[in-house]
C-alpha cells in the first residue's frame, strides 16, 4: 500500500513510519514541525535505509492539503497530526479544536475529491466515559463529553469519521484507541522529543534523569489506587506502531468502521513508573507530589482481547524495556533532536 502519514515527524508517527517501511509499504510523510523536527525524518530514513517523500504542510490549510493528495495518489491516510497534551488542552482549548478538527476536515475533504477511501485514526482511550468500568472494552460507553478538550477532539473526530463512512460508499475508517505510549526505538535513534517542558510523564522523567529538569512532579497521591497515584496502561511505542500496521488488513476487508483498543491490559501507577525508570538509569530520581491535575482520571487500562482476535496483534514489550529504551534514547540525545 501507499500510505500518507500525517504527523510523521512526531513521536508515534516516526516510529510507525519505520514499521510501515519495514513491512513493505510505501510512505509519504507530512508534518508542520509544531512539536517535531526534520532531524526525526532524517533518522527515520537512516533506520529504513531508504528515501521517501516528505512535505512540510499545515493540514489546517485546505488548499495545501488538496494539492498534497493531488501530487501523491495514496491508498490510505494514517492520521497522527495533532496537539496531544491533556493538561495543556485544558489551558488552550481553542487551539486544540482548531488544529485537531481543522486538520481532519481538510484531509477528509481532499480525500473525497481525490477518491481516497481508507483512513486510520490515532484516537485515544480518553473517549471512554468517566463512568465506564475498567478495563475498557471497545463496546464500553463513550463520553458525551470527555475530561479534557484534547479528549473531546478525539471523540468528535470519531463521530466525523463514522458519519463519513455512512455517507461515502466504500469509505473505511480504523479508529485505534490507544492508551499511554512510552518507550523509544531500540536503536536510540528516534524517541519522544517534546518542545519545552514536557506535558507527559515519561519524557518528563527522562529529562530529570538526564539532568535537564530538577525533579518529577507527580500530580495527585490521594487517588483510590494502591499507592495513591494514577494507574495507566503504558504501551511501548514500537508495539503501538506495529498495531497500526496490523490494522491495514482490516481496511483491505472493507471494514467500514473498525474500532479497536491498542493497549497491554496491564495497569502501572505513576509512582511505579518512576521507580522502574530509576532502575533503568541506575540512580534514584527525585520527585514530589503536587495537587491533582484537571482532566486526569484515577485509572485507565485496556482490555486487549479484540485486537488479539481481529488483528493478531499483542503488545510484547514490558515496563522494563520501555524504560531502558527511553533511557538509551535520552542519554544519547540529552537535547533531543537538537543534538
Amino acid at each position: 500500500m501507499k500510505i500518507l502519514v500525517t504527523g510523521g515527524a512526531g513521536y508515534i508517527g516516526s516510529h510507525t513510519c519505520v514499521e510501515l517501511v519495514q513491512a513493505g509499504h510505501d510512505i509519504v510523510v507530512v508534518d508542520n514541525f509544531v512539536n517535531s523536527s526534520m532531524e526525526a525524518i532524517r533518522r527515520v530514513r537512516k533506520l529504513c535505509g531508504t528515501e521517501f517523500p516528505f512535505e512540510e504542510i499545515d493540514l489546517t490549510d485546505g488548499p495545501a492539503t488538496d494539492r498534497l493528495l493531488e501530487k501523491y495518489p495514496v491508498d490510505v491516510v494514517m492520521h497522527f497530526a495533532g496537539l496531544k497534551a491533556v493538561g495543556e488542552s485544558v489551558q488552550i482549548p481553542i487551539e486544540y479544536y482548531r488544529n485537531n478538527l481543522g486538520s481532519t476536515l481538510s484531509l477528509l475533504s481532499a480525500m473525497k475529491k481525490h477518491g481516497v477511501k481508507n483512513f486510520v485514526f490515532s484516537s485515544s482511550a480518553t473517549v471512554y466515559g468517566a463512568d465506564a468500568p475498567v478495563p475498557y472494552k471497545e463496546d464500553s460507553p463513550v463520553s458525551r463529553i470527555t475530561s479534557s478538550p484534547y479528549g473531546n477532539t478525539k471523540l468528535m473526530i470519531e463521530y466525523i469519521l463514522k458519519d463519513t463512512v455512512r455517507a461515502v460508499p466504500g469509505f473505511n475508517a480504523a479508529l485505534l484507541r490507544y492508551f499511554n505510549p512510552v518507550g523509544a526505538h531500540e536503536s536510540g535513534e528516534i524517541g519522544e522529543d517534546p518542545s519545552g517542558i514536557p506535558n507527559n510523564l515519561m519524557p518528563y522523567i527522562a529529562k530529570v534523569a538526564v539532568g535537564k529538569l530538577d525533579k518529577i512532579h507527580i500530580f495527585g497521591n490521594d487517588y483510590d489506587t494502591p499507592d495513591g497515584t494514577c494507574l495507566r496502561d503504558y504501551i511501548h511505542v514500537v508495539d503501538l506502531a506495529k498495531g497500526h500496521v496490523a490494522a491495514l488488513k482490516k481496511l483491505e476487508e472493507n471494514c467500514g468502521v473498525f474500532v479497536c483498543n491498542l493497549g497491554t491490559g496491564k495497569a502501572t501507577s505513576v509512582l511505579e513508573m518512576v521507580k522502574a525508570f530509576s532502575a533503568a538509569c541506575g540512580k534514584d530520581l527525585p520527585y514530589d507530589f503536587a495537587p491533582r491535575r484537571e482532566g486526569d482520571l484515577p485509572e485507565t487500562w485496556a482490555d486487549p482481547t479484540y485486537a488479539r482476535e481481529t488483528l493478531g496483534w499483542t503488545a510484547e514489550k514490558g515496563i522494563k524495556e520501555m524504560c531502558e529504551d527511553v533511557w538509551r534514547w535520552q542519554s544519547r540525545n540529552p537535547n533531543g533532536y537538537r543534538d
